[in-house]
């Protein structure tokens, strides 16, 4: 599956303060932090989906930002898999109405499970019913289990759906085993635990030129410093707008000139545009090889050169 589109206009995204819509009152809600929005997420999101349609109702996601893991652990970095746009984006093209983000702070954090219940759900969000995962957990130190929900949705007249969670190999799809396999290079286990192409999006900044040197112009994008890829260089597709154009990307240090802070510097195949200051999308497809150091800036170039012609042939052959 190609990155998604940008998010549409008929898709609405209520946050903390601002009044739900009455298109999105009497929703039937997903809830989930869904980094990733991966195959387990998409279950409970098709689940929320589907039984609104069968009411008649809207669907939308309720998702926290920042990641709450972000507020327990502030200092251990965090590899997010789709900060908050590329969720978004991910979100509505799952097919949903809408979403709420609320704000996930102390004052959230420490929010009683029947207050979560009474004040968000039942009064904020005015929805009609809830889907979530078997082992949801909510509220103050997550006293909320699936079974309380049930109860409060039959005090509170909602309808509380449970999803089975999504297994490979034993064990639970989730956003760390994603995570894992991105950080050991391993893109195809990846896109298939997410159901779609993991991406990255910035823009492109002015770097050292030595691409253009070398005879091949990059586009350089700095990428959030928690972002655990593994160094390398990999097939990708870069997309302009909704314009894609086959690349070859390298993300790590540049050992063979600075060893400087991670960068990503994607070359686009048969392109002669100017990309500086432009936003990117890059799709990472596979890996091909570990960064490394190179006896000389000629050696550099020759395996350059291989590793353009290894990410023409993963990508023509991924297009079939």
């Amino acid at each position: 599956m190609p990155v998604p589109p940008p998010i549409p206009s008929t898709f609405t995204v209520v946050r903390d303060g601002d009044p739900v819509p009455p298109k999105l009152r009497r929703a039937i809600v997903a809830i989930g932090n869904f980094d990733g929005v991966h195959g387990g997420h998409r279950a409970v999101i098709d689940a929320a989906v589907a039984a609104a349609a069968e009411e008649r109702v809207p669907s939308m996601a309720l998702t926290f930002e920042p990641h709450p893991r972000m507020h327990f652990r502030p200092n251990e970095p965090l590899f997010r898999l789709t900060p908050e746009e590329a969720k978004l984006r991910l979100l509505a093209d799952a097919g949903l109405d809408g979403a709420a983000v609320m704000k996930f702070d102390a004052k959230l954090a420490s929010l009683p499970a029947q207050d979560f219940v009474t004040e968000i759900l039942v009064r904020r969000l005015a929805m009609s019913g809830v889907v979530v995962g078997e082992d949801f957990h909510f509220g103050r130190r997550r006293q909320g289990t699936p079974d309380f929900l049930k109860e409060q949705g039959a005090e509170h007249w909602f309808s509380v759906q449970l999803v089975k969670p999504l297994m490979t190999g034993g064990k639970p799809v989730s956003s760390g085993m994603v995570r894992a396999a991105l950080e050991t290079g391993r893109v195809r286990e990846a896109t298939k635990l997410l159901g779609h192409s993991w991406f990255v999006e910035g823009e492109v900044g002015r770097g050292a030129q030595r691409g253009r040197e070398l005879g091949f112009p990059t586009a350089n994008i700095s990428l959030d410093p928690a972002c655990g890829l593994k160094h390398g260089v990999y097939a990708v597709r870069a997309y302009l707008g909704e314009e894609g154009h086959d690349a070859v990307a390298s993300f790590g240090r540049r050992p063979q000139f600075d060893d400087g802070a991670p960068l990503l510097e994607v070359y686009l195949f048969d392109y002669s545009g100017e990309l500086y200051a432009q936003a990117l999308t890059i799709e990472f497809v596979d890996f091909i090889r570990p960064e490394a150091k190179f006896e000389s800036v000629e050696a550099l170039i020759a395996e350059m050169k291989r590793d353009a012609d290894k990410a023409r042939a993963i990508l023509a052959k991924h297009a079939e």
